[in-house]
């Protein structure tokens, strides 16, 4: 769990670093529509690293292996969903546009892990006290 909170640390600060790059270094550069998808990318950046640095704290209620995929899935999420966002805008390359959703539906598994490993936690009789 130690890589996950390094992981969602990391994914938490470059949201911070891209967000605050986005409202003062973009304004000019992007348009209206671009700097929302910008914007996006970064929020949705940000909710899943947040959501990734509060799984360790989940090992009493989720099962571990179900957590660590949740952890996996939600960084392939922000690979996938804010990174082809990222790419998108800055390359132009239309390319990445369908790569978008793919993001979209890791971050959806990423918490159907979360609602299954809290059923197998307290089904499997994992209760630790």
């Amino acid at each position: 769990m130690q890589t996950v909170v390094v992981v969602a640390a990391f994914s938490a600060l470059t949201a911070v670093m891209l967000g605050a790059f986005g409202a003062h270094g973009l304004k000019g550069v992007l348009s209206a529509s671009e700097l929302n998808t910008f914007e996006i990318a970064v929020r949705y950046q940000m909710y899943h690293g947040l959501a990734m640095l509060v799984l360790p704290v989940l090992t009493n209620v989720v099962a571990r292996p179900w957590l660590r995929r949740a952890a996996i899935a939600f960084g392939v999420g922000i690979v996938l969903f804010s990174g082809s966002l990222y790419l998108l805008i800055f390359t132009g390359s239309k390319w990445f546009g369908p790569v978008t959703p793919l993001g979209g539906v890791a971050f959806m598994v990423g918490w159907i892990m979360l609602v299954v490993g809290v059923y197998k936690y307290s089904g499997a009789g994992e209760h630790h006290g």
